[in-house]
């Protein structure tokens, strides 16, 4: 199927053109008919199946007929959870609203609100925000939604996990009933359909792949390693490999650091992006880790959202989440549109629940591969039991002489 066949208007053909898109994906396909119906549309869709656009250009399409925004209005608004991602987001807005007289902005925490005001009070077409600096600015008078026309709430699952609820309730108060919404989520958890059931009038359902899968053009790979041995592993891995571009992802702000600092020890250029750091440095990271000058960016799941690298080769799970459906939302940075892509997991004594975690969710067991010269002392963590469902530990006799330090977190 073509672009052509989802009703777009010649200005946004031409821009999908330009940028080299040729064949739209599935949720493009599902996604663009029902928006430019007007529908109100729930859908499960992962990040890198090109959802962004699937929302963005359709939404454009209707905003291009219209009225203009009054001072401090806005016609649209797309709502995500990080800083990141509402600058990813409204960076594929500005592109796509390339050939067309559309107004758009992003605004977000951590950079000054002044610059954001001012940008409202000509009025916008298209803002895109984040929850908390979306409510100072209606706290400070400084947005309406008396011209609300469309709601789009992009990773709505994220917002949930990081608290943004009542957020969300507050702002959904402040909104016109009659309007368009659409909702974006990777999973289709009770807590999603009770959010959507609040928001959304007869919608749409769109699920484009199984609920919780992992992208099938990712190949996965288990290493089992000593706790302590992490970051040798990590280094050994990198080097061996000769790997220019990996996104490595820590549980703790804190370990992201450190893990930099042991980085560039061993002579590989790494930063890392967490909530901590301002948001210039997580713009300059990012940019850093985009044009090659760094190797290796270290985050955290929240920061991680709105990384996008276009072909990103490799992801490493240096921890493996506490959830396990952030396993699949981190793997889903590589292998995006059709691309190959490798996902490593280092994977400790500690870590084992996780791990059975993640199984049971996507459905398969993973290899366990040993990496030489990093054998791990726990015979369970290569071999686990097939009768004991998270793994029969049994430590090795010989430990080779190290510690594996039970009953103590590192961070």
């Amino acid at each position: 199927m073509s672009f052509e066949a989802l009703g777009l208007c010649d200005q946004l053909l031409k821009t999908v053109a330009d940028q080299g898109y040729t064949t739209p994906s599935p949720i493009q396909i599902e996604a663009i008919p029902a928006v430019l119906k007007r529908s109100d549309v729930m859908a499960v869709a992962h990040t890198g199946t090109g959802k962004t656009a699937g929302f963005t250009l359709p939404v454009l399409q209707l905003l291009s007929d219209g009225s203009s925004p009054n001072s401090n209005s806005i016609r649209s608004l797309i709502i995500t959870p990080t800083r990141e991602l509402a600058a990813q987001v409204a960076q594929s807005v500005l592109s796509y609203s390339a050939d067309m007289n559309i107004r758009s902005a992003a605004v977000y925490g951590g950079v000054r609100i002044e610059y954001q005001i001012s940008q409202l009070e000509g009025g916008l077409d298209v803002l895109v925000a984040t929850p908390g600096r979306l409510v100072d600015l209606y706290n400070q008078d400084a947005i309406n939604f008396d011209q609300l026309e469309i709601l789009v709430l992009d990773e709505a699952d994220r917002m949930l996990d990081l608290g943004f609820i009542d957020d969300i309730r507050h702002i959904q108060t402040l909104l016109p009933a009659k309007r368009q919404t659409l909702m974006f989520s990777a999973t289709f958890s009770q807590a999603i359909k009770s959010l959507a059931k609040g928001m959304l009038n007869d919608p749409t359902l769109i699920e484009v792949t199984a609920a919780n899968s992992t992208v099938d053009t990712v190949k996965q790979k288990i290493h089992p390693v000593d706790k302590e041995l992490k970051t040798p592993v990590l280094i050994h891995l990198i080097k061996r490999n000769k790997w220019q571009q990996v996104l490595v992802f820590s549980k703790t702000k804190r370990g992201a650091d450190e893990l930099v600092v042991e980085l560039q020890k061993a002579s590989i250029s790494a930063e890392s992006i967490h909530s901590n750091r301002t948001q210039h440095a997580r713009t300059r990271a990012l940019d850093g880790f985009k044009d090659g000058s760094i190797a290796v960016l270290v985050a955290t799941d929240i920061a991680s959202r709105g990384i996008d690298v276009s072909e990103l080769p490799c992801v490493i799970n240096y921890e493996l989440p506490y959830v396990a459906e952030d396993y699949v939302h981190r793997i889903g940075r590589t292998g995006r549109a059709s691309t190959s892509g490798l996902a490593v997991s280092l994977f400790c004594e500690e870590e084992h629940k996780q791990l059975k975690a993640i199984e049971r969710l996507i459905g398969r067991k993973f290899d366990r591969e040993v990496v030489k010269g990093f054998e791990p002392s726990v015979k369970g963590l290569v071999h686990p039991s097939d009768d004991d469902e998270y793994g029969n530990f049994e430590a090795d006799p010989k430990p080779r002489g190290r510690s594996r330090h039970k009953g103590r977190r590192r961070r």
